[in-house]
């Protein structure tokens, strides 16, 4: 990456400054070679606490000044802002999209057919550095476009090049899951309180759990069911708590979100 890589966010939210972050953390940006637009005061005085780059409301003033520039508005927002910054978007720049179920092909459309676009699809656990993230590339984005993208993205997380066609399961998968994940996190708290521990020691206990079974899948390598057969003892404990998630359909619960969501996803880039 060229030392005097500058980026720009269009849109200054949570997600933005856990990524701007990321790339500062990662040396493959500097505060001074970034800056951030919104409309909202909060956001930028946040953003420009966070991570000492400067911030403006004007969305032209970040595409005159960063070649790279990221999208990070609520998918509604996109037509107008694109509309807003065309005359400006040249041929130096690359956009990078994380606005949920925006199509690849809208974007190019509303810069001019020639854009470089990519569209990517991160988390919120990006905002402590990991991040599960997809991104596919447009039709005149470069495969050192690809590979920039997939620099920037790893810096917070991990991160695999897709189809477009994808994203949405992407969306609905690792986009929303954490949402899934918070809830299980909460539901076995519950479950632990309910045998009688106290409330913030059952919250620790659940959320350790999960991580440490997430970073045991992930260092293992083994297949998930494997890991729970290692855990499920003949006639004990831990087969009659399968048992139970099996009869309240857990299992198809989860199948089910994933896919209601990636429904969601696609219906967003339709509208």
């Amino acid at each position: 990456m060229p030392e005097t890589l500058k980026i720009g966010f269009l849109g200054a939210g949570k997600m933005a400054t856990a990524l701007a972050k990321g790339f500062i953390r990662a040396g493959l940006s500097k505060a001074n070679q970034i800056i951030a637009s919104d409309p909202m005061p909060g956001a930028r005085s946040a953003f420009a606490k966070e991570t000492g780059a400067k911030t403006t409301t004007s969305n032209v003033d970040v595409a005159k000044f960063a070649q790279i520039l990221i999208l990070a508005v609520k998918p509604g927002n996109v037509s107008e802002l694109l509309e807003e910054i065309r005359s400006t978007f040249s041929a130096k720049h690359l956009l990078i999209s994380i606005a949920a179920g925006v199509p690849i092909l809208k974007m190019e459309t509303g810069l001019g057919n020639n854009a470089r676009v990519i569209r990517v699809m991160p988390n919120t656990p990006a905002l402590v550095g990991a991040s599960a993230t997809a991104f596919a590339p447009g039709r005149t984005a470069t495969k050192g476009d690809s590979d920039l993208a997939q620099k920037l993205f790893s810096s917070v997380g991990i991160t695999f090049q897709l189809k477009e066609s994808l994203l949405d399961a992407v969306t609905g998968l690792s986009g929303s899951g954490p949402a899934y994940v918070f809830m299980t996190i909460e539901a076995l708290s519950d479950g632990g309180v309910a045998a009688g521990l106290p409330r913030d020691v059952a919250t620790q206990l659940a959320a350790q759990t999960l991580y440490g079974s997430a970073k045991m899948l992930l260092e293992t390598g083994l297949h998930p069911g494997v890991l729970k057969d290692m855990v499920t003892s003949p006639g004990g404990t831990t087969i009659e708590g399968l048992h139970e998630l099996e009869k309240g359909k857990v299992r198809g619960a989860f199948i089910s979100a994933v896919r209601a969501a990636t429904d969601k996803s696609k219906r967003l880039g339709q509208s």
